[in-house]
């Protein structure tokens, strides 16, 4: 296990290529579509869990968590029971559903021995989050943090773990234990010894036992407090936890700028088609200058745009990168886009005004009607929509082609020409009168149109064209995310296990 997790691990605790493990500490040669066979993983996790019995060495609790978090709950599409893999991809603009052996399987006809390791793994998430040395005084261990609870009969006690929902806004992990006996003969004393991750810092940990203040060892150890408890004792534990960055298993100097992003023990993949660039950024030092969290009142302003098209249904405006580049992405019009994909990310846009300050807390039509707003690309962060002048085409451009003044890319936030109640129209603030136009008869895409006259500015047909139904975006950012500003591009950053069949790069080529 040990040579393993020094030379063939993954950044998500998984490993093999194909089904078998190749060169050690070569891993950058085998960034592919099959790689991490889950029941490697699977197996993997039994092995780490028994050494940790054996030892009491919390590395293989930390590989134990990192496995779990983002080579177990990565591998099942979002919530939907039945729908697994058999490889995680780790290439650059991967995906999950067209991994090895078709992509995801289904609940009824897939029958890969890796639906019956991953079956058992979804049913074990309660497994070793907690184990117990029994003598004179037993010992109950932590090893995980899930919310949950225990009735511990050896210690005669009952644990109720609270641990809330990671966010990146918060650079504190805090956990809650109440523990309470339910021994009615005389108490006895045991002993709560409480895993501290290798993931934080022993600088600004703080633990509390009923108010009062508990040394907090170094990470990699156990927080230990033997006591006879009472029927109601409170145990708060509040970790730092933070942004990292880990090299790639492989010792050839070509590839030392590869690295992934950890967030705790969460891996944060970047959304992209295969880009992977992050520039001359600080690997090391410094994470914070140029990996930002996504504001709480920007996670508020996702929005998404459609149309009845003329065969009666409904299209989204899109940013739909039919290229499969990261590069200049012309509007159009698409088909109402499946949950999870990359068509649902590019069909999503984040409303930036102009006058920040002054933004509404969430974006409703009532509320942004009048606003001077950009329109950001949801999996593109930091680059915007804008016009190329009257009769052209809306294009998302690559952040060093959008001008500095961003004139064109700036949009008045007007009711719905055709009077609907429930529409907006688009007004290009540089060019007052041109609004943003999709006129589904004439195939003409989606442009900047300014009508020649009034019979035109006020026929149906402009007006219809002209305005749009806004609703809440398709994508929705994860509890856990970050913007990544990268030299040429910026990235959004979210965990593994949040993304179903989007496209996403692992690790980033940083520092050159």
């Amino acid at each position: 296990m040990d040579i393993l997790n020094s030379s063939h691990i993954y950044a998500t605790g998984g490993s093999t290529v194909n089904e078998h493990w190749a060169e050690p500490n070569r891993l950058a040669s085998f960034l592919l579509v099959n790689t991490e066979e889950s029941c490697t993983t699977y197996n993997l996790l039994k092995v780490s869990r028994n050494l940790l019995r054996w030892t009491k060495n919390m590395a293989y609790a930390d590989h134990y968590e990192r496995a779990l978090t983002n080579g177990v709950l990565s591998i099942q599409r979002g919530t939907e029971p039945g729908i697994m893999i058999y490889f995680l991809p780790m290439n650059p603009g991967g995906s999950k559903a067209v991994s090895g052996q078709g992509g995801w399987g289904t609940p009824t006809a897939t029958f890969w021995c890796c639906y019956g390791t991953a079956t058992e793994s979804f049913s074990k998430l309660g497994d070793s989050i907690y184990f117990e040395e029994e003598g004179a005084v037993p010992t109950l261990y932590v090893i995980q943090f899930i919310s949950s609870t225990l009735n511990w009969r050896s210690g005669g006690l009952t644990l109720r773990q609270n641990a809330p929902q990671v966010s990146s806004l918060d650079h504190h992990f805090r956990v809650q234990f109440t523990v309470a006996s339910v021994n009615k003969s005389p108490a006895k004393s045991s002993t709560l010894s409480i895993r501290v991750p290798s993931w934080t810092s022993n600088s600004g940990a703080v633990a509390t036992i009923n108010g009062q203040s508990v040394a907090v060892p170094p990470p990699g150890n156990v927080l230990s407090i033997t006591k006879t408890w009472g029927s109601k004792d409170l145990l708060d534990l509040s970790m730092p936890i933070g942004l990292r960055t880990e090299a790639i298993r492989d010792d050839r100097p070509e590839f030392s700028s590869l690295r992934a992003v950890l967030f705790g023990p969460y891996l944060l993949v970047g959304l992209s088609s295969g880009e992977w660039d992050m520039g001359k950024q600080d690997a090391v030092h410094g994470l914070s200058d140029w990996i930002l969290p996504v504001p709480a009142h920007d996670r508020l302003q996702l929005v998404s745009l459609t149309q009845e098209s003329c065969g009666g249904g409904t299209t989204f405006l899109s940013g739909l990168n039919a290229s499969g580049l990261d590069a200049a992405r012309l509007l159009t019009m698409a088909a109402p886009p499946k949950l999870g994909t990359n068509a649902a990310a590019q069909a999503t846009f984040r409303l930036v005004y102009s006058d920040r300050k002054a933004a509404p807390p969430i974006a409703s039509r009532e509320a942004v009607v009048g606003r001077v707003v950009l329109l950001e690309p949801f999996d593109l962060p930091d680059q915007v929509v804008r016009h190329q002048g009257a009769g052209k085409g809306l294009v998302i451009s690559a952040t060093a082609d959008v001008p500095q003044d961003r004139t064109a890319s700036v949009f008045r936030v007007a009711e719905g020409l055709d009077g609907n109640p429930t529409t907006v129209s688009l007004e290009a603030d540089s060019t007052p009168g041109c609004f943003v136009h999709h006129d589904c008869r004439s195939g003409d895409g989606v442009r900047l149109v300014c009508p020649a006259n009034d019979a035109e500015r006020h026929g149906a047909a402009f007006r219809t064209a002209a305005s749009f139904t806004l609703g809440k975006g398709l994508g929705r950012y994860h509890p856990i995310s970050f913007t990544a500003k990268g030299t040429k591009r910026s990235f959004l950053l979210q965990p593994l296990l949040s993304l179903r069949d989007e496209t996403y790069t692992t690790y980033f080529n940083i520092g050159v």
